[in-house]
């Protein structure tokens, strides 16, 4: 099954800025839910709480991806791409 993965305007806005392409996030994106899904792979994913709670936080250098994923609808909703200090503050 092929998963959707959508970007809120905020995320898209952030990869234009900063010269990174969309195919790099999707390749994390689907490293993260293969291991969600069991397999060992070595990507640094943590479950959020309080306001972030259902979301999940992909660590990459500097950067935070937050993202939903429905694994009922093989679909993946990121909705922030930012620096360490300002992705949790939306």
């Amino acid at each position: 099954m092929t998963w959707k993965i959508n970007l809120s305007k905020e995320s898209d806005k952030f990869l234009a800025k900063n010269k990174t392409s969309k195919e790099d996030i999707f390749e994390i994106v689907g490293k993260v839910i293969k291991k969600l899904q069991g397999e060992d792979i070595n990507v640094d994913v943590k479950k959020l709480k309080g306001k972030w709670l259902g979301f999940y936080r992909c660590r990459v250098g500097g950067v935070r991806i937050v993202f939903e994923i429905n694994f009922d609808a093989f679909s993946v909703f990121i909705e922030v791409i930012d620096f360490r200090g300002g992705a949790y503050k939306k």
